[in-house]
């Protein structure tokens, strides 16, 4: 590959990732208001993290599909969505697994998670497993189509 190639390869990647970030915040967004929400009433932080993560779900889809992932392969719709579900449901389950293990260190820290910490535990989570989930929407869930010669990333 040329270094122009490379280049321009870089920039669709780029620009991939710009978008894809750009959905993830919003559904961050949509996660954390539905986190402290349901924090505040009284749901078990772990429950809460799965509900909220279930409730983004839906903007990440649309979003990712529709935009982020735009030039990819539209085929198969029902295998992708099983595909997006089943990703979604493993980094569900890490993330979770994630606020369950940091509110059990701040209670044996401090006594008690509290709120702040409960967040800060619920951000930390959110971007560790915004990398998995780029990887794996990357080449799982919207993999690239390569029976469509001269599509790029930032056609659409």
């Amino acid at each position: 590959m040329t270094l122009v190639g490379r280049s321009r390869k870089l920039r669709r990647v780029g620009a991939l990732s710009a978008r894809f970030l750009a959905v993830g915040a919003i559904s961050t967004a949509i996660e954390i208001a539905a986190f402290n929400l349901l924090l505040v009433a009284g749901t078990d932080p772990v429950a809460a993290k799965v509900v909220a993560s279930l409730i983004a779900l839906v903007n990440a889809y649309i979003g990712n599909r529709q935009w982020a992932f735009r030039s990819r392969s539209r085929s198969g719709a029902g295998r992708q969505i099983l595909r997006f579900l089943c990703v979604n449901a493993v980094c569900t389950a890490i993330g979770a697994g994630a606020v369950w293990l940091g509110a059990r260190a701040l209670e044996a820290l401090f006594g008690a998670a509290g709120p702040i910490g409960l967040n800060v535990v619920n951000l930390v989570s959110i971007a560790g497993v915004t990398v998995i989930r780029f990887a794996l929407y990357h080449y799982i869930v919207f993999p690239s189509d390569p029976a469509v010669p001269g599509r790029s990333e930032g056609s659409g």
